[in-house]
């Protein structure tokens, strides 16, 4: 769930990034349920996720890590990389990370009740516990530890922070490579959007 990538990949579209963010919590086929516009952000995510798992600096990263991860190496790598992404947030963007987190927030609350259920419990500690968090080693090092927990069936997520640490050079280089390549892949994908679904005010 790397939920910080996704919504720094959103660029400056309020409800792209909204979309983008409910990402992970809405399942199924892309219905009328959400105007049209957050369901463009729902398919970027899914389009994102797509990418990432063809992208050969994603797949390296996964295969850092040992193999008894199986399917979770994804997960693991997914959560590594906001990590860098915050710790190195003053060489992606010039809008200092607090303020950032704020005006994320500002616009994911402004569309609240259209949030499934279980986000709209947990959009509060993920801008203000969770990604603030992702900076620190230690920070993302928790975040799996408390993941694992709340899955109801047994998992290695626990451990996983130690191999961030133990291959954090390369990993951080792989993460570099991915993120060049999948902000022109998101930046295609949204400038493709806009020219076949152009916008219009809501009603």
């Amino acid at each position: 769930m790397n939920i910080l990538f996704h919504l720094y990949l959103s660029g400056d579209d309020p409800e792209l990034l909204v979309g983008n963010f409910m990402g992970d919590f809405v399942k199924g086929p892309l219905d009328n349920t959400y105007p049209s516009r957050i369901r463009q952000g729902l398919l970027l995510h899914r389009k994102i996720d797509a990418f990432a798992q063809s992208d050969p600096h994603f797949q390296r990263s996964r295969l850092r890590l040992p193999p008894h991860y199986g399917l979770y190496r994804g997960v693991l790598i997914d959560l590594f990389y906001d990590h860098f992404l915050a710790s190195e947030w003053t060489s992606w963007s010039d809008v200092p990370f607090a303020e950032y987190l704020a005006w994320a927030q500002q616009l994911v609350e402004k569309e609240r009740p259209i949030l499934p259920p279980r986000l709209q419990e947990l959009a509060s500690p993920i801008f203000n516990e969770i990604l603030p968090s992702y900076q620190k080693v230690a920070g993302t090092e928790l975040a799996l530890r408390r993941m694992a927990r709340r899955l109801h069936r047994a998992n290695p997520l626990a451990e996983g922070g130690g191999e961030l640490t133990r291959h954090y050079a390369g990993l951080q280089e792989d993460f570099s490579g991915f993120t060049l390549a999948v902000q022109k892949f998101s930046a295609d994908f949204i400038a493709s959007l806009d020219e076949t679904s152009p916008r219009f005010p809501r009603g």
